[in-house]
């Protein structure tokens, strides 16, 4: 099989869809060597291929001799030439309070592919995002597939010295969903009667509004990946307040290097963590207040945590996740050519 994949995310150096086109096809490549899989981005040659999903991605896709196409990022061809795969991430483009920009453009696009039927099967990274997107969109259920992504292997515990002060860490985009004005009031409230700080890792959206400059409240903006491992592993604890997720790889990856979490209720989150980590209600500021108090206190608690975080971490694997994308090509073939 000759599968083109999306390379429209690894135009952006950080973010969750940048991280898993990057790992997919690495996973692909590594365990289907019997496959091709060839990442495609828009030439800047003729005004055809600048129509790129229009005409000059389909006719890429003939002249090349194709089998499939993988779109990573929400879209696919606009003619159908070849089958044609889309992992839909998460539904937070059709929500009320999506940003501007590429979310609009999503929000337009997107609900107009999968009705069409041009995508012959879509992906999902989680079995909440499935059912999302089964009602949203009443599509029939053998045309969506859940599949959970994974932290990669070089995530793992590093012996680092214990941090002065401590810390607790949230990784991510800065953005209205991730609700961090939470735990930002829960650390205030904790530092009060502990010293500790609170990092924030990631690139800030617009749409985020500025911190204010305070003592113990660290900005990093975003961080190279080979340096998370350590970020994690020094960690008081790794803290996910989302309101909404499709997955939640930083629970993920804490969990890999062996930090606790504590996270929210969110379906996706609480699909990945299981029973590994600390969930609360995203809001509910008092027990977060809570949570992060007795952790610190708590070395038994932390240990707990990490042990099962560990544990949890270990059910997920990327050549898993490639074994089965590749099912869903098989089946996105078979669709197409009946």
């Amino acid at each position: 099989m000759k599968v083109a994949v999306d390379a429209t995310p690894l135009s952006v150096p950080t973010g969750g869809i940048t991280r898993y086109t990057a790992e997919l096809v690495k996973a692909l490549q590594d365990n289907h060597p019997q496959a091709t899989f060839t990442l495609l981005s828009q030439p800047n040659s003729n005004w055809i291929m600048r129509r790129w999903w229009s005409c000059g991605l389909p006719l890429a896709l003939l002249r090349q001799g194709f089998d499939l196409f993988h779109g990573t990022d929400f879209a696919v061809p606009y003619l159908p030439v070849k089958p044609s795969v889309m992992t839909l991430h998460d539904l937070s483009p059709f929500l009320p309070d999506s940003p501007p920009g590429l979310s609009r453009r999503v929000r337009r696009r997107a609900p107009v592919l999968i009705g069409l039927g041009l995508a012959s099967m879509i992906i999902t990274p989680t079995e909440a995002i499935r059912r999302q997107a089964l009602d949203s969109f009443r599509l029939h259920p053998g045309r969506v597939a859940a599949i959970h992504l994974a932290a990669p292997d070089h995530f793992r515990p590093l012996d680092v010295p214990p941090p002065s002060p401590p810390y607790f860490l949230f990784l991510g985009t800065l953005e209205p969903r991730k609700n961090l004005q939470t735990i930002i009031d829960a650390w205030r409230q904790v530092r009060a009667a502990h010293q500790v700080d609170l990092v924030l890792a990631g690139r800030r959206r617009v749409d985020f509004p500025p911190l204010p400059n305070e003592p113990g409240l660290l900005l990093l903006g975003a961080v190279p990946e080979h340096d998370l491992p350590q970020l994690y592993s020094g960690a008081t604890a790794v803290l996910f307040p989302s309101l909404y997720e499709g997955f939640g790889l930083p629970v993920l990856e804490a969990m890999q290097c062996g930090a606790p979490v504590i996270a929210s209720r969110d379906p996706a989150v609480l699909e990945v963590s299981g029973t590994a980590a600390l969930t609360l209600p995203a809001t509910d500021t008092s027990l977060w207040v809570q949570a992060m108090a007795a952790l610190i206190d708590n070395r038994a608690m932390r240990q707990e945590l990490r042990a099962a975080g560990l544990r949890r971490a270990a059910a997920f694997s990327w050549r898993d996740t490639a074994r089965q994308t590749m099912e869903v090509y098989e089946e996105a073939r078979r669709r197409f050519d009946a």
